[in-house]
């Protein structure tokens, strides 16, 4: 499964990306934020990571910026089984690509995908000791729940509070189906 956004490449990873993610992935920021378990860092460990099978149903992407001098790996997104039936989306950034909206990007595009996968809601946490991690989710469409949750670090080897948001996938085609009458 390959998508396409306007900056963004999103597909699958390939052997070739290895020194790529092994460059990116080796960021103390990118292991420190990521929740529940931790990303690969070693070139053996990545490579486990992309020779192991997925589930169709729960993709995962690599993002790439379109870039004139060829794409560039900027992140990871991807969806996983979350606790009762539900889906949660996750998603990394390197540091020098933060704050500059491709991760909105990205998460609206797995969006779509998720919705196109018949899913009705879709998850998302933050640790609550980052900050700007909510405006990322809100204005892709998630809503904070006012819940919060101890979730286990495993880079960082110990629980904290996770912030939990939801997006109602059902609403959002209800409303883009409302927008697409509005403009016939």
């Amino acid at each position: 499964m390959f998508v396409r956004t306007e900056r963004l490449f999103l597909r699958p990873g390939w052997p070739e990306d290895l020194d790529d993610l092994v460059r990116l992935l080796g960021e103390d920021d990118v292991q420190r934020d990521v929740g529940i378990a931790s990303l690969p860092r070693s070139a053996e460990e990545i490579r486990t990571y992309l020779d192991r099978p997925r589930d169709p149903r729960l993709p995962h992407f690599f993002m790439y910026l379109r870039a004139p001098g060829g794409p560039q790996l900027i992140g990871g997104i991807g969806l996983g089984r979350y606790e009762e039936g539900d889906v949660e989306i996750g998603y990394w950034l390197g540091g020098a690509y933060r704050g500059r909206g491709f991760a909105r990007e990205a998460l609206r595009a797995v969006l779509c995908q998720a919705r196109t996968l018949g899913y009705r809601r879709i998850v998302a946490s933050h640790f609550a000791e980052c900050l700007d991690t909510h405006l990322v989710l809100e204005s892709a469409g998630f809503r904070d729940t006012g819940k919060l949750k101890s979730r286990y670090s495993a880079t960082r080897g110990m629980e904290f509070s996770a912030r939990i948001y939801v997006a109602d996938l059902e609403a959002r085609a209800q409303v883009a189906g409302d927008a697409t009458a509005l403009s016939a």
